[in-house]
């Protein structure tokens, strides 16, 4: 359970940073308040969470990128209903009675799946040399 407590929170901390790093894109017009001078950067004013993933040193950013890109390369390994039933319950979180319905089948199949995802993805990280 740890294990997939872990993994989920990387994953998850892998789209927000994605969806920080979009954030970059929103037209730089609309950042600028009515009464901000013309040669001020918005960029300068913009101010960084305390609790933010950015705030982090880069070396550690760095690190926990590569150990994000291993998982997702070991998850993509993974058989097509094993990673099917491990994404439903773990990164969409649903519950087994609902992941059995979208997946058309029973629960304890669906707890087979993801049991044997998890455990083949422990292994392949192990080998990767991933601790979790």
């Amino acid at each position: 359970m740890l294990f997939q407590r872990i993994l989920q929170n990387a994953v998850r901390d892998h789209f927000r940073r994605l969806k920080v790093r979009n954030a970059w894109v929103t037209p730089l017009g609309s950042l600028f308040g009515p009464d901000q001078e013309e040669d001020s950067d918005p960029l300068d004013t913009m101010e960084i969470a305390s609790d933010s993933k950015l705030a982090g040193r880069p070396a550690e950013q760095l690190e926990q990128k590569q150990v994000l890109d291993i998982i997702e390369k070991a998850i993509e390994t993974l058989p097509a209903r094993q990673r099917e039933a491990f994404m439903l319950r773990y990164w969409e979180e649903l519950d087994v009675a609902e992941a059995a319905k979208v997946m058309g089948c029973s629960e304890g199949s669906v707890k087979t799946h993801c049991s044997r995802a998890t455990h083949a993805l422990a292994t392949l990280l192990k080998k990767q040399g991933i601790e979790l």
